[in-house]
């Protein structure tokens, strides 16, 4: 169904913001995206950022605007997770099947990437423009230098919100009444660090794997840039014997990484400099409901469900949002209201999804990946979808390797989870883990489903 051309603001030049710019512009929309931030291509990135993790979601969504081929020359695949475990060799833990991969790209590239792409397609972008205020039923935008200062008003038919976790649009809209908002943050939060390449510009760590150190309540990742460094997260409580707050002198920091990440200490310097002027970021989830406003107002992204990072979904799951809005605008052409009321009950259930399982996969990622257990059940688990890939598909794959919902990820996973646990309780165990007992005891709990 074809639109009638709107006159379209986007708040936040972000990710998201400028792949829905892309999109919308493509429907014949005039796009206008405002950011309180300089334009990011004229600055040095900040050291916030921890390397985003493509996959099949977002991949989906860039192909749909012909941009998947430019953006994947900025980016290397990843196939395989490497455990750094204590005192052990390193071992390589395959994501999926043979050719399945994330892929890892810096924030900063990408973005400065996609802003480019927008503004070939004619979009404008206002930046150092923060948005203060906006009327809800007349897609009014009010920017200006401060709260106090004079401002500027905009009059538009429509406004998206993609201004991240703390966004200025969905501010306005918790305000009216019958508005659910929720936000939680969790007591870890990151630093990102960075090691530097080899002086012959090759990588220190192999160059396809997403590079991981478990330790229990704290833990470290590295994933590869193009340049051959690292961009390295140290995730770790604020307080607490092992913290950020424990760590005050380059002495403390020092000690901190011989003891806990000892194969890293050839970075200590990059390290140590990054760790004292890097900040320290905090994670939350941020759950709201609606969405949208009359035909006037919608939330995208972060701005409608920020989430924790531990399943790489973020970027993703934002990316979706955008390719499920445009699917429903193919059906309903110029009815607005209609498109934001489907757009929001869709997506809203599988938001909630992704929020559960990255919050569970931190779980599993600090603390259960060294455990011994755990990898014998994963053993198990690889064994079985091998043998019957039509019986068992990993939660892992179903939320990386498939645009199925995150909804059905979620439920599928928790009845794999109820049958794993009475398996892990067969005597044995250990022992019997590779034998047809074991798969045909699977093959049971799953007809009692």
């Amino acid at each position: 169904m074809k639109q009638t051309s709107r006159k379209i603001a986007i708040a936040g030049s972000g990710l998201v913001g400028s792949l829905l710019a892309i999109y919308l512009r493509q429907l014949g929309h005039h796009i206008t995206v405002f950011d309180r931030r300089p334009d990011i291509r004229t600055i040095e990135f900040s050291g916030r950022s921890i390397n985003l993790a493509m996959s099949n979601r977002g991949w989906k969504a860039l192909r749909e605007v012909g941009i998947e081929d430019k953006v994947k020359e900025i980016a290397i695949p990843l196939d395989k997770r490497a455990m750094h475990v204590g005192n052990k060799p390193v071992y390589f833990q395959k994501y999926g099947k043979e050719g399945e991969a994330i892929w890892s790209i810096s924030r900063g590239v990408l973005n400065r990437t996609m802003i480019d792409l927008a503004e070939q397609a004619g979009v404008v972008f206002r930046f150092n423009e923060k948005v203060w205020d906006i009327n809800l039923p007349e897609a009014k935008l009010y920017t200006g230098e401060s709260e106090k200062s004079a401002w500027k008003e905009y009059d538009f038919d429509i406004v998206f919100g993609c201004d991240g976790a703390f966004s200025r649009i969905r501010h306005k809209m918790q305000r009216r009444s019958r508005f659910d908002y929720s936000q939680e943050f969790i007591n870890v939060g990151y630093k990102e660090l960075t090691i530097a390449p080899k002086k012959d510009g090759t990588h220190k760590l192999d160059r396809n794997s997403f590079h991981i150190w478990p330790r229990g309540s704290f833990m470290f990742i590295a994933m590869p840039n193009l340049d051959g460094s690292f961009t390295c997260t140290l995730f770790l409580p604020f307080e607490g014997e092992v913290s950020f707050e424990s760590l005050k002198s380059k002495e403390d920091v020092k000690t901190f990484f011989s003891t806990y990440f000892p194969n890293v200490m050839d970075d200590i310097e990059n390290l140590m400099e990054d760790f004292f002027k890097n900040p320290t970021s905090a994670m939350v989830t941020m759950k709201c409901y609606p969405w949208t406003y009359w035909d006037k107002v919608a939330l995208v992204g972060d701005s409608a469900h920020a989430i924790v990072p531990f399943y790489g979904q973020g970027m993703n799951a934002g990316f979706e949002d955008i390719f499920a809005l445009n699917e429903i605008i193919g059906k309903h052409g110029d009815d607005w209201e209609r498109i934001f009321e489907e757009y929001q009950l869709s997506r809203k259930p599988n938001a909630d999804a992704i929020a559960e399982l990255s919050y569970r996969n931190f779980m599993e990622m600090s603390s259960k990946t060294a455990d011994d257990n755990f990898l014998l059940q994963k053993k198990i688990e690889k064994l079985f979808a091998a043998k019957y890939p039509d019986k068992w598909i990993p939660v892992y794959s179903r939320v990386t390797f498939s645009d199925r919902p995150y909804s059905e990820a979620l439920a599928i996973g928790d009845v794999q989870e109820h049958i794993m646990k009475q398996i892990m309780k067969m005597p044995n165990i250990a022992e019997i883990w590779d034998s047809a007992e074991v798969q045909q005891r699977i093959l049971e709990l799953l007809e009692l489903q």
